[in-house]
């Protein structure tokens, strides 16, 4: 199963694992599964760090690295067919970052994990 990341469900699984759920902490567990980060989290996150309402154990590079060794993550990079599926998305959640990844999920036919129940609103499959 493909599986995105929700960008709270990276940062915890790298430093509060205790904060997912078991379902969620047992699908990005799963080998099977291949784990996937938008790089809408990536942006997010470095512009919440650089404005000091994200504190990080680690540089993002070396988050990012890390997990990319130890839990084989991909990043999902944005493509023109990502930004044109927003305008097909209802506005139930306005955060441009999770717009963008719910319409990566639709297209890639991705799972989705996050705590966020807004998310469940859309056409996508989401697990906490």
């Amino acid at each position: 199963m493909k599986i995105l990341l929700d960008t709270h469900t990276f940062i915890w699984l790298d430093s509060q694992p205790e904060k997912l759920s078991k379902k969620a902490m047992d699908l990005c567990q799963d080998t099977g599964n291949q784990l996937y980060l938008s790089m809408a989290s990536l942006w997010e996150m470095q512009i919440k760090v650089q404005l000091g309402k994200l504190k990080l154990k680690i540089q993002l590079e070396d988050m990012l690295a890390l997990h990319q060794q130890v839990n084989d993550l991909k990043v999902l990079n944005f493509s023109l067919a990502h930004i044109f599926q927003l305008q097909a998305l209802p506005f139930h959640h306005n955060d441009p970052f999770d717009r963008i990844i719910i319409a990566q999920s639709m297209l890639e036919n991705m799972t989705l994990i996050s705590v966020d129940e807004k998310l469940k609103a859309y056409n996508i499959s989401v697990f906490w």
